[in-house]
């Protein structure tokens, strides 16, 4: 189980940030999992500390130098036990979803690359990185917000970390299915009711018609995941008990 999470970032203090903060702050505080960082400035010879240059062959903006990123990497993975894969926040790599996250927790440590820039010399991420991540099809500035969202998604799924254990068992996607909706008192708001069902006691029923609920939103909203979801026993008979979604309209 995940017990270390090292980081490279040329800004630390946004990922130690962290460390006040929800439920990875909790994490960290109660011993649950360690986080360091790591600057790639602390491991440069000349007075500007400088970490990036301008690309070969031309082009606009600067890429990370290969030996100050390099350095820290090396002293990340000779600082303690267990051994340690390194992977790196970047579009190309393999996207994050849940089974990514649960992969990850079973690891004992894990060092993260933030790159910044136009990117990282190539020669680092073939000799230094063992593999790729991305959050999504989008740009960011740098890797510290890919980090922070692979954290808090991978600190979550610790034993202990959370106050009840079924929350993540309950999560979307924690069995390919998005959540069901979710309500609290007052049992009316606007003219809105609660669902009857939830207010029934019948925690059999209940459960079957969080079911219907969560089939219903995926099959609406994530047709990607729907069409990839074969449905069991209880699935059929959930739907078959509860035909609709929810609506108060």
């Amino acid at each position: 189980m995940l017990a270390r999470i090292d980081v490279i970032t040329l800004f630390p203090d946004w990922v130690d940030g962290l460390k006040a903060l929800g439920l990875t702050g909790k994490a960290l505080a109660s011993g649950h999992v360690e986080l360091k960082t790591w600057n790639p400035r602390a491991f440069t010879a000349d007075v500007h500390r400088s970490v990036d240059d301008r690309p070969y062959g031309g082009g606009p903006g600067m890429v990370m130098r290969p030996e100050p990123l390099a350095c820290a990497i090396e002293a990340a993975r000779a600082d303690g036990a267990p051994a340690a894969s390194v992977a790196c926040l970047s579009p190309q790599g393999r996207r994050l979803d849940q089974d990514g996250v649960m992969e990850l927790v079973e690891r004992n440590r894990l060092i993260l690359v933030c790159g910044r820039y136009e990117g990282i010399d190539q020669r680092v991420l073939d000799e230094l990185i063992d593999e790729e991540w991305s959050v999504g099809d989008y740009v960011l500035s740098g890797g510290e917000p890919a980090a922070a969202v692979m954290i808090d998604a991978v600190v979550r799924q610790i034993p202990g970390v959370l106050g009840h254990e079924r929350s993540v068992v309950e999560d979307s996607f924690a069995d390919g299915l998005l959540d069901c909706p979710h309500f609290t008192r007052p049992e009316s708001w606007r003219g809105r009711a609660v669902p009857e069902v939830l207010t029934s006691g019948d925690h059999a029923r209940i459960a079957q018609w969080r079911r219907a609920q969560a089939l219903h939103r995926t099959r609406r909203l994530r047709p990607d995941l729907w069409s990839r979801r074969i449905l069991d026993p209880d699935d059929k008979a959930a739907l078959a008990a509860w035909p609709q979604e929810f609506s108060d309209k």
